[in-house]
């Protein structure tokens, strides 16, 4: 079979010529098209549910959230296996599926199941999924370098400006803020002044929530002239709070400033983040979605960062200090030097063993339609350009060019004895 495909090659070079064109062509288009990424993703395949309760105990989650979320995503299609976990405040289940399953299609399901089973767990508590990405999907972390605003400030730019920006960047899953203080009205109740005035806690919760609510009214015509009426009540200052009325007790109201004090503060941290030892930090990480290009879409969220940062305030810009970009082109550029050097050592140990230029020439040719090729492969297959494929495309070109030099060597060898064969039948003929 070998010997019929190699013959039938030497019969007609040019198909052979126009096929390996056509091919090297279809491979330089699967290089540009094949994502690319410094770590391959090894993750499983899962959907993440996450739920908050903020305030309970580890086995009350367990008892009243992970347990009943566990038994009723069992059931899904095509999946190996469910995993809860329970902390203080947070549920965390991890549905895995085959590895064959279609990712949002698995979302889909489990949104499905979500629907039914959040009836049985208790009021106010609503699961949600988690992002699309993987657990290698960090490919950006920076930090804001703004010196002369407080770290309130600071995540309040990245919470409602930064944020926002960079989540419409094409194949961005999240950006997952941290450091710095979020900003929140902090009531402090005064116990022995509810006592006093005999409230509860509840009362005073109902009538803050109450107050911070805007409702609709009707439309009604008057002198042929329409009028909407609605109420606006949404709390925008701490003077507004204060002058909330709890209860009227002999037609005198009390007030939330009677009872408490209210301040702006910032929500319990259980963490700081700190960068070199400097002080504190803000920024955020930014989530690639699933399947994306990572070369590509780090590319993308510079561009836009370069964008949001004209609306800084003055002094603040951005502090990068995690770029997968980096070693991604570290990758790509070690593959090129080896392509390159195992190039140069081929054409120099042929021509030196040899002293045959076309047959240097044939084999570094083989070099870039075999690597086309086994791009081919990788965009069929659906894997990634990372550290570990082309490490297995590095040394697979040593394999190349040795077999390359070997059926040279023979092909030269075989050539050179026809040639003494053909010379001792001319000169019989002479003779």
């Amino acid at each position: 079979m070998v010997h019929r495909i190699i013959e039938w090659s030497l019969q007609n070079r040019f198909i052979v010529l126009v096929l390996s064109a056509a091919l090297l062509v279809w491979g330089i288009f699967a290089v540009k098209k094949n994502p690319i990424d410094a770590i391959p993703d090894l993750s499983e395949n899962q959907v993440i549910v996450f739920t908050e309760w903020m305030g309970r105990g580890p086995q009350l989650i367990e008892d009243q959230i992970t347990y009943p979320l566990v038994t009723n995503l069992q059931g899904l299609p095509k999946i190996k296996y469910v995993r809860g976990t329970s902390m203080f405040g947070m549920s965390f289940i991890y549905v895995i599926f085959n590895d064959d399953v279609d990712v949002y299609w698995g979302r889909e399901r489990v949104l499905e199941r979500l629907s039914t089973v959040s009836r049985s767990l208790p009021t106010g508590v609503s699961p949600q999924l988690g992002p699309d990405g993987t657990g290698v999907g960090h490919i950006l972390w920076y930090t804001l370098d703004a010196p002369e605003m407080d770290l309130g400030e600071q995540r309040a730019l990245q919470d409602w400006y930064i944020k926002f920006a960079l989540q419409n960047v094409e194949g961005v899953s999240e950006i997952a803020s941290f450091g710095g203080f979020q900003k929140q009205y902090q009531i402090t109740i005064d116990p022995n002044k509810l006592l006093y005035y005999r409230l509860s806690v509840p009362e005073v919760m109902s009538a803050i929530r109450l107050n911070n609510n805007e409702s609709g009214g009707r439309k009604f015509e008057l002198s042929d002239i329409g009028y909407i009426i609605k109420t606006s009540g949404y709390l925008q200052s701490i003077e507004e709070i204060e002058n909330i009325p709890v209860k009227n007790q002999a037609s005198i109201p009390i007030k939330v400033s009677d009872i408490a004090s209210v301040q702006m503060t910032g929500e319990t941290r259980l963490g700081i983040f700190d960068q070199d030892g400097k002080g504190e930090r803000v920024g955020g990480i930014v989530v690639m979605r699933y399947g994306e290009n990572a070369a590509a879409v780090i590319e993308k969220v510079k561009a836009k960062m370069s964008e949001a940062a004209k609306g800084f305030p003055k002094g603040v810009k951005f502090d990068i200090v995690y770029d997968r970009g980096e070693l991604i082109q570290e990758s790509v550029d070690s593959i090129k030097h080896t392509l390159i050097e195992e190039m140069i050592v081929v054409s120099l140990v042929v021509i030196i063993f040899l002293f045959h230029w076309r047959s240097a020439l044939s084999i570094i040719i083989q070099i870039p339609i075999t690597l086309a090729a086994s791009f081919i492969l990788l965009n069929a297959f659906g894997i990634s350009s990372n550290i570990m494929s082309l490490t297995g495309i590095a040394l697979a070109i040593g394999v190349i060019v040795d077999n390359g030099i070997i059926m040279s060597e023979n092909a030269y060898k075989h050539l050179s004895e026809r040639y003494e064969q053909w010379q001792d039948q001319q000169k019989t003929t002479l003779l």
